[in-house]
């Protein structure tokens, strides 16, 4: 029986804005550890649910989704945001 990792999108670090982080994403946990390749030295393993990811617009659609299928899962909590209010003037001090 598979197990997932559900958890919400982080911010991407390239940009400033919050695209898509309202979402969340179901993730398999790896079966099997990654081993290089004899010819070309790159990681790779036979599990090929590592290349799968799903997207849910609520915890509770994700959720959901994996009892249907009747897969084991594991919820990994958001990060609280904090905000850092500094002005301009704070530079110069």
């Amino acid at each position: 029986m598979p197990t997932a990792r559900i958890f919400q999108r982080p911010k991407n670090a390239m940009q400033s804005g919050r695209y898509r982080t309202d979402r969340w994403q179901l993730e398999f946990e790896p079966t099997e550890a990654k081993q290089p390749d004899p010819l070309t030295g790159w990681a790779g393993s036979g599990d090929t649910r590592d290349q799968v990811r799903l997207g849910f617009p609520t915890q509770e659609a994700a959720i959901a989704y994996c009892e249907r299928q009747g897969w084991g899962y594991s919820l990994v909590p958001t990060p609280s945001k904090t905000l850092k209010l500094q002005a301009y003037a704070d530079n110069f001090r």
